[in-house]
């Protein structure tokens, strides 16, 4: 067994570090209270490789691992603690590696390379008003016509919509519709790499407008509402019919990354409370002298390394199945490690999150203290993006346990 990262890896990490401690830091807080990442860091960072990682570069990515994508989600998390950025990141990883797995030469050359040097965004949208975690429930349709297909119905929660269809010239979301009858569930879904905006022309049918989210505002989050929006035919993704599966398999991935940018958060918040614990003098003593205040941050320094263990795995079994492509292993063997890391990561980022701010004390409940910035930004994977937490203990319970059983 090797816990170690290769010398790539390394140099990778300490790139990004140099460039985000630049760049980034800096400025997140800013982002965070204007609501809007700059459109020149975004180009920025795809000039650095932050985007379309996993990637071969004949399509404009990086030609890189998850690993390498994980670590760059890590490190945006930690130095955007409000997760704008990493939202951003992680899912112009994720959901650009299944277009490439699944989708048309066209569209793959068309979008790829654009989002690779983040000139365009890529992303997913999938939940509809009536709920998210019933994908296979999903009522959005696609109707068949002549040379393209017509979109009808809502999405919401959807990120990066303003990016998408204001601040960029070039991007969409892989979408599922259903291009069968309801009662077939999710053999009725289809996944279509939809591009509403190209050339800075927003296409026709498509509506939008965005909702006030309580953290990670630099990001947007909005609602799609689709009124025979066309999309050509060669968009579909994987196939007809195939839609669900599409999106469970790029469900997977984007966990894993999810997972990392909230290690990133949960590590930042541990230094911020560690260094408070040691300046801040109390009874004529740092309150770090106290195991009240030392302990907690120890057994949640433990918490951290076992999650940070867990992502990496995850991230090394990705690259087992999509990298070396290992005889034996299949995406659907990445279920559990991808779920697992999700409650993990999140739930111990938002327990460091919460314990330093119970250790700053009172500075921390005002608007001027960064520490609430994190704990607004990772709550929202906490109450349902890229899946709900009871959703992925069902995950867990149905590969633990066996589909015939957890139904």
């Amino acid at each position: 067994m090797d816990f170690s990262f290769s010398r790539e890896e390394e140099l990778f990490r300490e790139a990004v570090r140099g460039f985000l401690s630049k760049r980034l830091s800096p400025i997140w807080e800013s982002i965070d209270e204007s609501g809007l990442i700059p459109v020149e860091l975004i180009r920025d960072m795809g000039s650095q490789g932050f985007f379309a990682i996993p990637v071969p570069e004949e399509y404009g990515g990086q030609g890189g691992t998850f690993t390498l994508a994980v670590i760059a989600a890590e490190e945006v998390g930690y130095h955007d603690p409000s997760m704008a950025t990493a939202v951003y990141t992680l899912l112009n990883n994720a959901w650009p590696y299944i277009l490439y797995l699944y989708g048309s030469e066209n569209v793959k050359l068309e979008i790829l390379p654009l989002v690779g040097s983040g000139r365009a965004f890529f992303g997913i949208a999938s939940t509809e008003p009536q709920g998210g975690s019933d994908v296979a429930g999903l009522r959005a349709s696609a109707t068949r016509e002549d040379g393209y297909y017509s979109l009808w119905g809502e999405k919401i929660y959807v990120s990066g919509v303003r990016e998408t269809l204001e601040q960029l010239d070039t991007g969409g979301w892989l979408l599922l519709a259903r291009t069968g009858r309801l009662e077939d569930r999710h053999r009725g879904l289809t996944a279509f790499a939809f591009i509403a905006r190209r050339n800075g022309r927003s296409v026709e049918g498509l509506e939008y407008s965005m909702l006030k989210t309580i953290g990670r505002h630099g990001i947007s989050t909005g609602i799609l509402t689709l009124k025979g929006a066309r999309t050509p035919l060669d968009t579909v993704v994987g196939g007809e019919g195939r839609g669900f599966y599409v999106a469970m398999e790029g469900f997977n991935v984007a966990r894993i990354m999810v997972a990392a940018a909230n290690l990133g958060v949960a590590r930042w918040a541990l230094e911020e409370a560690v260094k408070w614990s040691r300046e801040r003098v109390l009874f004529e003593r740092p309150i770090a002298s106290f195991q009240a205040v030392s302990f907690p941050l120890a057994e949640l320094a433990v918490e951290l390394e076992a999650a940070r263990l867990l992502v990496y795995k995850s991230a090394w079994m990705a690259d087992r199945i999509y990298a070396r492509r290992e005889p034996g292993l299949k995406p659907g063997d990445l279920a559990f490690y991808a779920a697992a890391s999700k409650i993990k990561a999140v739930e111990v980022a938002l327990k460091i999150l919460e314990t330093a701010m119970k250790t700053i004390g009172g500075l921390s409940y005002i608007k001027e203290s960064k520490v609430n910035r994190g704990l607004l930004g990772v709550l929202s994977y906490l109450v349902g993006a890229e899946g709900a937490q009871n959703i992925m203990r069902y995950i867990v319970a149905r590969e633990l346990i066996g589909k015939d059983y957890v139904k």
